[in-house]
């Protein structure tokens, strides 16, 4: 292996080395505690500790960069105290997620370090938000990602690096090809000879680098740096490796060719360049066994710390309040009387435009957003305003948007996305319900994002662009998810979306856009969640529904006046208003919950669950849920309104009256 020192000085030389050495040393130990049961698993990254070295080393304290398993090195590097690891991985207290993940699936803002998740694609998208967000405030940064070369299969790679292609983003994207995902071949991954080719269609630069030569990874990466925080722009790094273990060490290797381990374990980057310093002057001895002596009590005393650090406790209140990131609610009332008679959409319009003024760190993300104003015109007007820097057309690629988001929230912005159709969420799922909704409980990190999902049957526009599907998200607990059916709501609610620094479902049905007027403050102010609204109040039955089926029931209860009914519009289904649902059966006796969505595991079946569970003394009547059929929303209108529970509802609330 060769080495060129160029004008590296003996003290960096030494850096390197101790750098590497130190994470080789933790690794051997962790592998013997793994094997008496200490801990319970490992991801090895010996052989390619040059990779996670070199790379830290060359950015600057203040950029980001996000690990993978096996990069070990970059949390080394940047002085992670050893006892906070050593908890990490034993699942304790002061670990950096206490006890609610594993390995390096965290992050840490004190380090600038933000893990993965196993899902891995995601966080390439992630480093585009934070870079994004350097790029916003010219800082001059470079936010370095890895991954392996099985992940970059996966959708939200090719996603990633288009994005950050388009947008001239700071981002090095670091790919450790060290030959098996898993224990599947590269031969069987991909086609091309060199991942590093892929650069070209994307429009950006790339890179081949010998990942097991520590000075080949150093001083070109840092050469890379130096230029991009001169001219912002992203690079393909591929990093040719290997991994001398397991995939994970339960794994084993007996996948991998005996010869080809015998060739790649002549390439250590480790003993080469020891070899290599030694030959040079720069080592002695006499300085290793020192240096492995003082690594050794460092690691052997930390550990004790990890060790007589008692279990985790598990408190179910502390539990579930730490799901979402604290929310302090001001409530804000409008400073005038002045109120217009507007669209639902407009009040969406009106809102957004508001929030856009009062945080001027607020991005909004979708497609055909910017002068186009968006499929809905929501949008409509906002460039001029605000610029094209914070409402930006985005490509087809509703994963990495969200994680892009994701990004900017780490790195300090608020970010809205809008789906052009609630639909469309099904290609951004993933990091929705893994990275988004898991984050703050997981190593208290916020997700100050909001997405935007007009929804919706009614319309005519069928099985792709009709869907409303808010039970997708109120299953999964670190989501909010809100659906007003009036325009002041709609308004005053995604507000208080902005505000929050958790991650917002923000449902808006289309078929109330243009067709549902209403009186809205034209000042700011903000609506609280977790709060119904009773519209109308009654003795004899009681109705719960949302969005588009406020309106229905309205209707229905319109031409059937002796039914004297509370009616009760839910506003946001998580945070969920439970005490006022209870309080309207526990007066009226009777309950029959409406929903647009198809009935099966939809909210009125959680409802329904919950009102049995607490008021079933109460109860005169079964509870009734309404809902759509379990089919697709079809399109021909005489179907569509079948497929609607409209009509159902009228006739099931009859006969629950009559009940």
């Amino acid at each position: 292996m060769r080495y060129h020192v160029g004008s590296l000085e003996r003290e960096k030389l030494l850096e390197l080395y101790k750098g590497m050495l130190k994470p080789r040393m933790i690794e051997e130990k962790m592998l013997i505690l793994l094997r008496q049961g200490k801990i319970s698993k490992w991801f090895s990254g010996m052989g390619q500790e040059a990779i996670s070295v070199g790379v830290t080393h060359a950015l600057k304290e203040s950029e980001y960069i996000l690990p993978m398993h096996r990069n070990l090195g970059v949390f080394t590097s940047r002085n992670i105290p050893l006892n906070r690891l050593f908890a990490q991985w034993q699942g304790k207290q002061s670990g950096f997620t206490q006890g609610r993940d594993r390995s390096f699936h965290f992050g840490t803002q004190e380090y600038k370090i933000i893990g993965m998740i196993s899902h891995l694609g995601p966080q390439l998208g992630v480093a585009d938000g934070i870079a994004l967000a350097d790029m916003l405030r010219r800082k001059k940064r470079v936010t370095a990602v890895f991954t392996g070369e099985g992940a970059t299969s996966e959708g939200d790679f090719h996603e990633a690096l288009n994005v950050a292609s388009v947008w001239n983003l700071p981002v090095l994207f670091c790919i450790e090809n060290n030959g098996y995902g898993l224990s599947t071949p590269t031969n069987e991954q991909y086609k091309c000879e060199h991942l590093a080719d892929r650069a070209k269609g994307y429009g950006m630069e790339s890179r081949i680098i010998d990942g097991n030569n520590i000075l080949e990874v150093y001083t070109k990466v840092d050469e890379l740096c130096r230029a991009i925080r001169k001219r912002p722009r992203p690079v393909l790094l591929e990093f040719k490796t290997f991994r001398m273990r397991g995939h994970e060490e339960a794994s084993g290797t007996k996948y991998v060719p005996e010869k080809l381990m015998k060739e790649w374990g002549k390439k250590d980057p480790i003993s080469n360049y020891e070899d290599f310093l030694v030959a040079e002057g720069v080592l002695t001895q006499d300085y290793i066994e020192n240096l492995k002596k003082e690594i050794t009590e460092e690691i052997n005393t930390n550990l004790q710390l990890a060790f007589d650090e008692n279990e985790v406790e598990s408190f179910e209140s502390k539990e579930l309040k730490e799901v979402y990131h604290d929310f302090d609610y001001h409530h804000i009332e409008p400073k005038s009387d002045s109120k217009e008679h507007i669209r639902f959409v407009d009040a969406i319009s009106q809102g957004l435009e508001q929030s856009m003024y009062r945080h001027n760190e607020l991005i909004i993300m979708g497609q055909d957003v910017a002068d186009y104003g968006g499929v809905f015109k929501i949008t409509e007007g906002f460039v001029p305003k605000f610029g094209k820097s914070r409402v930006r057309n985005t490509p087809i690629c509703e994963s990495s948007i969200v994680s892009t988001a994701m990004g900017l929230s780490i790195n300090g912005m608020k970010a809205v996305v809008e789906m052009q159709f609630a639909d469309f969420v099904s290609s951004g799922f993933n990091p929705i319900v893994n990275y988004l909704a898991k984050v703050h409980y997981r190593w208290n990190e916020k997700a100050d994002v909001v997405i935007r999902m007009p929804c919706g049957g009614g319309v005519g526009a069928g099985p792709f662009h009709s869907q409303t599907n808010e039970a997708w998200f109120t299953k999964t607990p670190g989501l909010k998810v809100v659906y007003p059916a009036f325009p002041d709501d709609a308004k005053g609610l995604l507000n208080t979306a902005i505000n929050d620094p958790n991650p917002v479902l923000f449902f808006e049905h289309k078929g109330l856009y243009r067709s549902v007027k209403g009186d809205v403050p034209t000042d700011y102010y903000t609506l609280p969640f977790g709060k119904a609204n009773l519209l109308k109040e009654g003795s004899s039955i009681s109705v719960v529904t949302y969005g588009a089926g406020v309106h229905w029931a309205l209707e229905v209860l319109e031409r059937h006046p002796k039914i004297d009914a509370d009616v009760l519009d839910l506003r946001t289904l998580q945070p969920l208003d439970a005490e006022s649902i209870y309080n309207s059966v526990k007066k009226t006796g009777k309950l029959i919950i409406l929903q647009e969505d198809t009935l099966f595991g939809g909210i009125a079946s959680d409802i329904s669950a919950m009102v049995m569970e607490n008021c079933f003394e109460y109860l005169d009547a079964p509870v009734k849920r309404v809902g759509s059929l379990e089919t697709p929303v079809p399109f021909a209108k005489s179907l569509e309104t079948n497929y609607l529970p409209k009509s159902r509802f009228e006739s099931e609330l009859i006969e629950l009256y009559q009940y």
